[in-house]
């Protein structure tokens, strides 16, 4: 792993409405300063109440919001153009898809515990934390930080509804199995899952990826794929034709 791949960067529960709404504010044209602005107000009676320190966690929530849908590293900057003009073009159910695609890219931590939880789920249909914690560790060095962040994104994806708490404590079940039909949305989370820092793989790879494990994605092939994003490219494998990033030098 390089150096970004072992960035945690998450230390807050973030909801799928927080994301919403912070889209939205982009989507109106609000600067930066405007939807901190925004942002606080709506969180104010939410995250530390009363507090106006300057690392709350309201404070750092907000931080996070605004790195996905505001200022996040120059990489993800087309696919969150592409993403915001896919939004508004979604049902609610497939927006979730949009968001998630956006952690994933932005945070590659969050892609990681979705990936030691989509492989669980497919093992033994349901996913602990302290597996999921040991791989993470494992991943990441055994530090504090690194077991608060993990306990953060499987909280958040139970707020976002697509893991459920088991009858067992802190074991999670799959609660969502959302169907992506479009293939500009499936192109779309596959450059997501590539910008992540994934390495170029097929189609049928990337679009039954463990950490895509909220969606059945209809199958797409990879020449469709590319076809409905400018920002992909077939590279011809020795057994299977991948798909990678166009660099942006092309």
């Amino acid at each position: 792993m390089n150096n970004g791949k072992m960035s945690v960067g998450l230390s807050q529960r973030i909801r799928l409405e927080w994301l919403e709404r912070t889209a939205a504010l982009a989507r109106a044209g609000n600067d930066r300063t405007a939807a901190h602005d925004a942002l606080d107000e709506m969180l104010a009676g939410e995250l530390s109440v009363g507090s106006n320190t300057r690392r709350n966690s309201r404070a750092k929530t907000i931080i996070t919001l605004l790195k996905i849908w505001f200022d996040g590293p120059p990489q993800v900057a087309a696919l969150r153009e592409a993403g915001q003009s896919l939004l508004p073009t979604l049902p609610s159910v497939d927006r979730l898809a949009i968001h998630w695609g956006m952690m994933m890219a932005v945070y590659p931590f969050w892609g990681a515990v979705a990936t030691s939880v989509g492989r669980l789920l497919r093992l033994q249909g349901a996913a602990s934390a302290s597996q999921v914690q040991r791989r993470m560790r494992e991943l990441y060095g055994d530090r504090e930080t690194v077991s608060h962040a993990t306990n953060r994104v499987l909280r958040s994806c139970v707020d976002w509804g697509v893991l459920a708490d088991a009858k067992s404590r802190s074991v999670y079940e799959p609660s969502m199995n959302l169907e992506i039909v479009p293939p500009k949305l499936a192109a779309w989370l596959a450059e997501a899952l590539l910008t992540g820092h994934m390495d170029p793989a097929s189609s049928t790879h990337l679009l039954n990826h463990p950490s895509l494990f909220p969606f059945r994605v209809t199958p797409v092939d990879g020449r469709e794929l590319v076809a409905h994003s400018a920002r992909l490219e077939l590279l011809q494998g020795i057994d299977d034709d991948l798909i990678m990033l166009r660099s942006r030098n092309s």
